[in-house]
């Protein structure tokens, strides 16, 4: 059982959203938080305080989900504009968008290698999407309704799935199919008895559903003010939360499995102790739904949005264990056929947890933390280069040289506007290049210098492009060659053989 340390204490705030925030994430070096909002854009918030935001603009209606991919160097996004986008996380602001759903997109999420992306929609499908090839992949439909959210297992062999039909869904990637559908009634139904339920699941949404780190459970939430955990390997409900005073919105798995945060209409956050099987804390600071809420990798810190507009960055402390250890312990452990281990979530009776345990009320006064408004720098769309992220993971492309001067140039303007904004005081949004001292004539050459050198950029990345799929095709030439040869050797040393044995005969 985890120790309790100290109580969960407000970190940071930040505003710069101009709507309801409604998704987040952090990055996995712990050094970035992203958060979509209402007002169709995109936030990249940079952890330390000295830092600016980005804001990036491209989605044409509200951000319902984002999400870094595990290396951090890419940011998906869904949007009520029914497309996915993906993002570079920095001042060049580039994405490409993914459109194959007929209506809004309502999740986002990679797989563990970062190499596929499942989607959510309102068209009551689930789409998986290969990253590196930025194509749709595979359709998976069965829900009945709107589905509002996807997720894939830690080893990336199931995705969960949950929707406005009242039921979780786990399919298998493999065979692309649907092994196993669990409801509220408390376990897994057949697929030939589903349909006996219709009628009722019209009165139920499950809003959220997600894998522990262990991969051994999932977790859903439901506007029902209700959190329930559900046994993979049994297809039993093992545990089943009401705590919360209206719907909930979205919760998040502590990387140690031990906990659970969620956020809530009721204008709450409340922290779950599950090994426990209680409620430990409840926080407040935001006025109004929490929408969104979100664990670090690390779990040391955790982020919370919503209808308020604001941004919370809460510091964990209440967790002694040793995350990292407990987490290499669980990556041996991603397979749902194992038999159960000590650290699988307890009681396994599914019996109501109700708040009357005696949770710790924190209620801190937002306005006087002591973290400023970060300056914003907003950066509009453009072009995506799949090469130019892979240069970031694999070395140096071929391209990169001629983006550094570009780079070197845009990496000045920043430190001239961070110096500026540090005098200026906190608060103060500001474009690209405002207030600098440079005469018009120099900034407008500069500018141009910088516009051919981004042109370069995307032609050397069209011809790396081409020359890649020349290689390929010579490759395949030259295979069909060897074959070629091959046939024909093999030819006439059988006509050679039965030319020797004729006269024999």
């Amino acid at each position: 059982m985890a120790s309790v340390l100290e109580d969960p204490t407000l970190e940071r705030h930040f505003r710069g959203h101009k709507d309801a925030v409604t998704c987040a994430d952090f990055s996995p070096n712990n050094k970035q938080l992203a958060t979509g909002s209402n007002d169709k854009n995109l936030m990249i918030w940079n952890l330390n305080p000295k830092a600016r935001a980005f804001r990036f603009m491209g989605h044409n209606d509200l951000i319902t989900a984002v999400q870094f991919s595990p290396s951090g160097h890419l940011v998906a996004s869904s949007s009520r504009d029914k497309t996915v986008r993906l993002w570079t996380p920095n001042i060049k602001g580039e994405s490409v968008a993914f459109k194959a759903h007929t209506a809004t997109v309502r999740s986002v999420s990679f797989s563990s290698d970062g190499q596929r992306l499942v989607t959510a929609s309102d068209d009551k499908s689930l789409k998986v999407w290969s990253v590196h090839r930025q194509k749709f992949i595979y359709s998976l439909n069965q829900h009945t309704n709107w589905v509002r959210c996807a997720r894939f297992s830690p080893d990336g062999r199931l995705v969960a799935s949950c929707g406005d039909d009242r039921t979780v869904r786990l399919w298998d990637t493999s065979t692309r199919q649907c092994i196993n559908t669990f409801t509220d009634y408390g376990g897994c139904i057949p697929e030939k008895k589903k349909f006996m339920l219709n009628e009722l699941n019209n009165t139920f949404t499950s809003t959220f559903v997600d894998f522990n780190s262990s991969g051994t459970c999932i977790a859903s939430s439901g506007a029902d003010n209700t959190l329930k955990l559900w046994d993979i390997r049994t297809n039993k409900l093992i545990q089943h939360y009401q705590v919360h005073s209206a719907g909930v919105n979205c919760f998040s798995f502590h990387p140690s499995g031990n906990y659970l945060i969620s956020g809530s209409n009721d204008s709450t956050v409340k922290i779950l102790d599950l090994l426990e099987g209680r409620l430990i804390y409840t926080l407040h600071g935001h006025k109004g739904p929490v929408l969104t809420v979100a664990f670090s990798r690390q779990g040391d810190f955790f982020a919370s949005g919503g209808a308020d507009s604001q941004v919370l960055m809460w510091k964990t402390n209440f967790d002694a264990l040793n995350y990292r250890e407990m987490l290499s312990q669980h990556s041996k452990r991603v397979s749902p056929d194992p038999p159960p281990h000590l650290m699988d979530i307890y009681p396994r009776s599914p019996h109501v947890h109700l708040s009357q345990n005696g949770p710790i009320e924190v209620n801190p006064v937002v306005a006087d933390t002591l973290s400023a408004d970060p300056c914003v720098v907003e950066v509009g769309e453009r072009p995506f280069s799949m090469a130019a992220a892979r240069g970031h993971e694999d070395g140096p492309a071929g391209f990169r040289g001629h983006a550094s001067a570009s780079t070197r140039f845009t990496h000045l303007q920043q430190e001239m506007e961070q110096e500026e904004c540090e005098e200026e005081g906190p608060g103060l949004t500001h474009l690209p290049g405002e207030h600098s001292e440079l005469p018009g004539a120099v900034r407008s050459t500069l500018e141009h210098i910088v516009h051919q050198l981004d042109v370069l950029t995307q032609t050397v990345a069209v011809l790396e492009e081409r020359l890649t799929l020349t290689e390929d095709k010579l490759k395949e030439c030259l295979e069909n060659q060897v074959l070629i040869q091959q046939e024909a050797l093999r030819a006439g040393q059988t006509h050679e053989e039965s030319r020797v044995e004729g006269p024999a005969i």
